[in-house]
């Protein structure tokens, strides 16, 4: 890998091009925007990953948000699924700020790195296979270049479990033959790596319960304490899996 690391890869992610059906999309919304954004000029761009290039704990989520991410440049960045991520990263120790509302807004993160297998907004929240595999390269160099430091995963619903797996093995990672499958609270072992399944922070999920902030907190906590991190409350037990 280039001795830039991280900076540059990410440079990199923000100009890519490859997916015609998301540049256009991506770039639609940016231009149409939503009326309470009106007065916001959009990202409108492939988002690259969030948080230091040392973290030692990384949680892996599905795509960019089509007035979140996509408008601030920023993962989970000005969307209530980032709002939920980032008050319990904060609740356990592993944010400096509650809440995440633009790029400059002095959020940092404490030893966590936040990121997707897919960087760009698509529509309906629903990129394709083609999509997924196509930017998987993205991520695999991005896991290549975290390896010195890294020591825990939590990967944030079926999608980004299924975009994930694949990802480690190219990246060097023994991933196990069938892939373990998605639940939450699941705990799997991957040569010094331990992967957790946490639903994701949709609002799908935390509007109905599927998600409550006790489970996210647990799985966040106990995922921060396994990659060596100082949390704090709760007694780090993972929840239990779920369907």
């Amino acid at each position: 890998m280039d001795a830039s690391g991280l900076p540059l890869l990410d440079r990199r992610i923000a100009d890519c091009g490859a997916c015609p059906r998301l540049v256009s999309w991506r770039e639609e919304v940016a231009r149409v925007k939503r009326a309470a954004f009106a007065d916001w000029t959009y990202w409108g761009r492939p988002v690259p990953g969030f948080g230091p290039a040392d973290a030692r704990l990384l949680i892996v989520g599905l795509a960019p948000a089509a007035h979140g991410g996509n408008r601030t440049g920023r993962m989970f960045t000005g969307d209530r699924s980032g709002d939920v991520l980032y008050e319990a990263l904060y609740d356990v120790g592993l944010a400096s700020q509650p809440t995440a509302v633009h790029a400059d807004d002095g959020l940092e993160l404490h030893g966590v790195r936040v990121t997707s297998p897919v960087h760009c907004a698509p529509p309906a929240n629903k990129p394709t296979p083609e999509e997924r595999n196509t930017c998987r390269p993205w991520l695999v160099q991005e896991l290549r270049l975290l390896r010195p430091t890294l020591r825990a995963v939590v990967v944030l619903g079926g999608f980004g479990w299924q975009a994930a797996l694949p990802a480690f093995a190219e990246a060097g990672w023994p991933v196990p033959r069938p892939r373990p499958a998605f639940s939450h609270g699941a705990r799997f072992h991957l040569d010094g790596l331990d992967l957790f399944g946490c639903f994701h922070v949709s609002q799908r999920n935390t509007f109905t319960g599927r998600l409550t902030p006790a489970m996210l907190r647990d799985v966040l906590r106990t995922a921060g304490r396994a990659a060596g991190l100082p949390t704090r409350g709760g007694q780090g037990a993972a929840a239990s899996p779920g369907g």
